[in-house]
């Protein structure tokens, strides 16, 4: 049974491939890191979500998102899925929500979406606290060419149709999804600032990422499992 439903608008999955050791050495011992064509996979995703409602709720939230992730498999085996190593939100009610409930890594930013002229302006800052040296991401993106369905089997299709999430807690907390395919579509990208990856122990990858876009999608989620 569902938790909860949510819509997803503006998705930008911004992907650079790794060596697999750099990501296996930032997770947990009871995951390991899932790879394509014989490389790990850091990800910058940012969308706006809206309409996040708990079932049978008639009021939802609504806020944009922007988070570093990767791809893994328990380390006895098991559906693959994503692993957060920081999920940044607009909302300080969602955000306490999230860290409680699926105890994920989630922290307040200031995030401001803005639509223009078919471009999709998207800018997060989270700033420095404590041991945290904050985080920013300043990018604009513009959806090019059809809308399609990604390949099953495919490297875009190991990027972007992933259907579980787990964290670091132990035991281990995991959250299904479910949602009709990626209506995935090229884009245009200017990345002006991204400082994801230093914000959580990682070296940028350098050089230009794999791009998908992604306009709107209904999603639900199940209640957290533990995974023992």
């Amino acid at each position: 049974m569902d938790l909860l439903s949510m819509r997803w608008r503006h998705t930008l999955f911004l992907h650079w491939p790794v060596d697999p050791a750099v990501v296996e050495s930032h997770l947990p011992d009871q995951l390991s890191v899932a790879t394509a064509d014989g490389r790990a996979w850091l990800g910058v995703v940012s969308f706006d979500m809206g309409e996040i409602r708990p079932r049978g709720s008639p009021l939802g939230l609504a806020f944009p998102e922007v988070n570093l992730r990767t791809y893994v498999e328990p380390a006895d085996g098991g559906k693959r899925g994503v692993y957060f190593f920081t999920l940044e939100a607009a909302d300080r009610l969602g955000v306490a929500m999230a860290r409680l409930g699926y105890r994920l890594p989630y922290s307040y930013a200031t995030i401001s979406v803005d639509e223009h002229d078919g471009n999709i302006e998207f800018k997060s800052h989270r700033p420095a606290s404590g041991n945290s040296p904050g985080a920013r991401f300043d990018a604009t993106y513009r959806p090019t060419g059809d809308v399609e369905q990604v390949e099953s089997g495919s490297l875009d299709a190991f990027l972007v149709e992933n259907y579980r999430f787990y964290t670091d807690d132990w035991p281990v907390v995991i959250g299904d999804i479910h949602h009709d395919p990626w209506p995935i579509q090229d884009a245009d990208v200017e990345i002006r600032e991204n400082t994801m990856f230093e914000a959580c122990g990682f070296d940028h990858p350098g050089g230009d990422p794999l791009v998908h876009y992604a306009g709107d999608l209904r999603v639900t989620a199940e209640p957290p499992k533990i995974l023992r």
